[in-house]
């Protein structure tokens, strides 16, 4: 039988995942906790495992993974926790420019498998050995790629209904790294109460709005933002902003025209993106721009506030906007 060039990539492949495959057992303990395996640790601690739970099943992954592969959004949050993976499916240029400097670096050096998760060139990654791979995409394309991926490694994996807190944890379980996961938990918390402790009384009486224009929102558009860093601000602060009804899309997913700025004069304060410099990002520009922007009374009390956001799926990211508001919050202790 004569092989076509794309047969004959697959029957390579298949031979290459056939060498590199690690054995993988997917199976569970008791109390569905992650654990050693002791008689692997007693033996050769380099062979030890720990059942890790995922969206996947419960996992055997390796007790301190070496060669750990990030697909879809677990590449940030893995990072974020001081993970250094070898392999990562890319992430957008405008994403990276808001890492810090050191976090850059580390995913500067990692090999770029493809541009999504469905497009992970097979071979490059099984050739780079990886000990770990941890996924983060849509559940459909998770299926079209599985079977691959847990040939080559323990694969764990994760919907994107996997809340961000629950994401970091058991990214920081398969990755090894939980005393980083620790200390930012605790920077988190303690940052989340001094604000409510500061500010208590202004986040109790004030109303907020929080605005949004995205790179891909329509000329002469902007957005009610209840999504993201917004979801921190009133979930974890408490601050009082508008929200979708259960159920519906969230608000920031409607464009408004222009022409709607006005009805923001009924909010006590707005926040707005801002970059790392305190400047209104690139897409928000066009909005405080217009005169209707620069005549709402929040704007001239100086009760329009700008919030720097660099992500919201990582407690890194989470530090770093808390930050930002916890300043924005007190120009308005000082007003008053």
């Amino acid at each position: 039988m004569t092989m076509t060039p794309l047969r004959r990539r697959a029957a390579v492949l298949a031979a290459v995942l056939s060498t590199a495959a690690l054995v993988l057992t997917a199976c569970g303990n008791a109390n569905n906790e992650p654990s050693a395996t002791a008689s692997n640790t007693a033996s050769n601690p380099a062979n030890a495992t720990r059942s890790v739970k995922a969206d996947n099943g419960t996992i055997e992954v390796p007790a301190a993974p070496q060669r750990v592969a990030t697909i879809g959004n677990t590449t940030l949050p893995f990072i974020d926790l001081g993970g250094k993976p070898v392999a990562v499916t890319a992430e957008s240029d405008s994403d990276v420019g808001l890492l810090p400097e050191d976090q850059q670096a580390t995913y500067g050096s990692a090999t770029i498998l493809a541009a999504s998760a469905d497009e992970v060139d097979m071979e490059k990654l099984a050739a780079l050995k990886p000990d770990l791979i941890m996924v983060q995409v849509p559940d459909a394309e998770f299926e079209g790629i599985a079977k691959q991926l847990e040939t080559i490694a323990p694969t764990v994996f994760f919907g994107l209904d996997t809340e961000w807190k629950a994401l970091a944890d058991a990214l920081a379980q398969a990755g090894n790294v939980t005393d980083a996961l620790s200390k930012q938990k605790a920077e988190f918390e303690k940052q989340v109460a001094q604000i409510k402790e500061t500010y208590g009384k202004i986040i109790a009486g004030t109303s907020f709005v929080d605005v949004i224009r995205w790179e891909s929102s329509d000329p002469g558009t902007f957005a009610i933002a209840d999504i993201g860093c917004s979801e921190i601000a009133r979930d974890e602060v408490g601050l009082d902003l508008p929200e979708a009804a259960g159920g519906a899309d969230p608000l920031a997913w409607t464009a408004m025209p222009f022409e709607q700025i006005g009805e923001l004069k009924k909010y006590d304060v707005i926040t707005y993106p801002v970059d790392v410099e305190g400047q209104p990002t690139k897409p928000f520009v066009p909005v405080v721009e217009t005169n209707t922007w620069k005549a709402l009374p929040a704007v001239n009390s100086g009760h329009a506030l700008g919030v720097f956001c660099p992500g919201n799926n990582s407690y890194g990211s989470v530090i770093r906007y808390l930050d930002s508001l916890d300043s924005a919050l007190a120009t308005l202790s000082a007003k008053q």
